[in-house]
């Protein structure tokens, strides 16, 4: 079966049959609306795929599970799915070319048009979660909640179009975004994917004031990494108690989702939204977009707040920008920037979007000085073939070996911060009415305990080291001040001597000593292995430089159009 007839079937068995169907409380009353009875989703029996996995090349990969053990996804999908399954097949396909791999500009321009409106954008994008979510053979188990409201809102933004053409609105007006389960999110829970924060109602964090003063939609939450990661050791990325198993639509259960923002990376490989915001201390927007072939800015620190985000080190924490191209980026990343007095890492900012520059990949490439690790050209084929492309753009290329450095203590950080900033993130921007029953990583330990088969099937190991840690504060002062200098050091050594405008890595291979450098990093899809696993190049810059990675990037994507959408999730 293709997969618009198994679409069309689906969304079609939602208007034929859910009104029909028994609760899994019992059979529906009269009194309960259909809201309350109908079910769009059954758990199953996922065994199979767990000893299918018991084989696999990776430790992390060998999972214990795969559903989550607490979450009912009819209580996500239920409150929009009669206006999902009014949208028609037919309209879903005549929408299709014009959002599928579009950037921001392009579905903007397609509005103006008339092709579309602002409502049929978030019906599209929520008729590709629910044929694909809903089934237990394509869930990527990536959508944590939605917002109930949004299709509301977007006739709202179409009203406003309506009365007034001539208005100017930022470019991320209108469009569908999901957040990261660690962004504070008004109307929806904010978890971390933790159980123990189920019930954490709260108010917007200041990023997503940004994105709605804007006019952007919020489609909705993702799953992540538990704790961003952060909470069990050598367990698998990409898996929370609160949604289970998050998979990989370019291999589910074949490739890692990458973490900790596996939601955000997989909801954009599978064009399941505009665009989507994550969170990085150390690799956690550079790994899950290198693992599915899609744009992620780890920022500056300080460029955008944090203020309103669960965190783990407010030394190193920043949220960033994850979408299916560069400029999308360079929108999202504008969007959300602002000074915010609550966060004392804050800037003003110093982000100027490039777009209006945006010239030919060849006279943009050409002349930049760009340093290439001698290690990656000898092993890495798919780098070397990327390095020779930007040679025949007119690039200069400068190989180099970096330098030793000790990245000792670093754990220290992350585990003397989380102690200290889980606390007051409780405190100030958690659930003030009493739902949330932790206040410390201790007492997260101890809740976790209570249940542990069901709250930490892969144990709490980091949560445990937290507490042991007894590093003092003089000594994290010390070794945070060296660790930046062995960050900078690690790329400023080759910048200096080469006079470069960036280093091109791979991956998240050197997330580590751009966290502690506190240096930008944007990944960019460079190519796929033979195996079909994602690749992505990754450009690494000083502090608050990135307008100049931007620009490289989008000189690198014209460049090459390496990007291809997931083969079963077109």
């Amino acid at each position: 079966m293709n997969e618009c007839m198994k679409m069309s079937l689906l969304i079609t068995g939602m208007l034929l049959c859910f009104s029909c169907r028994e609760s899994s409380h019992g059979t529906p009353s009269a009194d309960k609306g259909i809201n309350d009875t109908v079910i769009l989703w059954t758990p199953y029996n996922d065994s199979a795929e767990v000893a299918a996995n018991k084989t696999h090349k990776l430790g992390r990969m060998q999972y214990i599970l795969i559903q989550s053990r607490v979450l009912d996804k009819n209580d996500i999908f239920r409150p929009l799915y009669q206006e999902v399954s009014t949208m028609p097949e037919s309209d879903y396909q005549r929408l299709k070319p014009l959002i599928i791999g579009r950037t921001i500009p392009e579905i903007q321009a397609g509005i103006s048009a008339g092709n579309m409106s602002y409502e049929e954008l978030v019906l599209f994008y929520l008729y590709r979660i629910y044929s694909f979510e809903l089934d237990n053979t394509t869930t990527l188990n990536t959508i944590l909640a939605l917002n109930r409201d949004v299709v509301s809102q977007a006739r709202e933004l179409d009203k406003l179009l309506r009365e007034d053409r001539k208005a100017t609105h930022h470019p991320v007006y209108g469009m569908p975004i999901l957040l990261k389960d660690n962004i504070n999110t008004a109307g929806m829970a904010t978890t971390a994917g933790a159980i123990a924060l189920q019930e954490n109602e709260v108010e917007d964090a200041f990023i997503v004031k940004q994105l709605k003063k804007h006019g952007a939609l919020i489609l909705g939450k993702v799953n992540l990494s538990e704790w961003a990661y952060f909470l069990c050791s050598g367990c698998p990325v990409g898996y929370s108690a609160v949604g289970g198993q998050t998979l990989n639509p370019y291999g589910r259960r074949k490739f890692e989702t990458g973490g900790s923002s596996s939601g955000s990376g997989t909801a954009m490989a599978a064009e399941y939204a505009v665009a989507a915001v994550g969170t990085e201390t150390s690799g956690s927007i550079l790994s899950p977009s290198g693992q599915n072939s899609v744009v992620g800015l780890k920022p500056t620190v300080g460029l955008l707040s944090r203020s309103g985000i669960i965190p783990i080190s407010g030394t190193l924490d920043t949220p960033g920008p994850m979408t299916r191209n560069v400029t999308d980026n360079a929108i999202l990343l504008d969007a959300m920037t602002g000074f915010d007095s609550l966060d004392s890492q804050s800037v003003t900012p110093k982000f100027k979007d490039p777009r209006e520059k945006r010239s030919t990949a060849d006279s943009a490439l050409k002349g930049k000085r760009l340093g290439v690790f001698r290690q990656f050209l000898v092993s890495d084929t798919l780098y070397l073939q990327t390095i020779q492309k930007l040679k025949q753009a007119g690039a200069l290329i400068f190989e180099f070996t970096p330098p030793e450095v000790s990245m000792d203590g670093f754990i220290s950080i992350l585990n003397l911060d989380m102690k200290k900033d889980l606390p007051a993130y409780l405190k100030v921007y958690g659930n003030t009415d009493g739902k949330v029953t932790i206040h410390s990583v201790e007492e997260a330990v101890a809740f976790n305990r209570e249940d542990s088969l069901t709250r930490i099937p892969y144990g709490q190991a980091v949560f445990e080291g937290i507490m042991a840690d007894t590093t003092s504060t003089e000594s994290l002062q010390r070794i945070k001040s060296r660790l930046e200098l062995s960050g900078r050091s690690f790329f400023d050594t080759p910048m200096r001597e080469h006079q470069l405008d960036a280093i091109l890595s791979v991956n998240n291979t050197h997330a580590g000593y751009a966290a502690v450098a506190k240096y930008p990093a944007l990944s960019v899809p460079m190519g796929y292995r033979a195996d079909g696993e994602p690749v992505n190049l990754t450009l690494i810059g000083k502090s608050f430089q990135e307008e100049m990675l931007l620009n490289l990037g989008m000189a690198f994507e014209t460049l090459t159009g390496a990007r291809k959408l997931p083969e079963d999730y077109h």
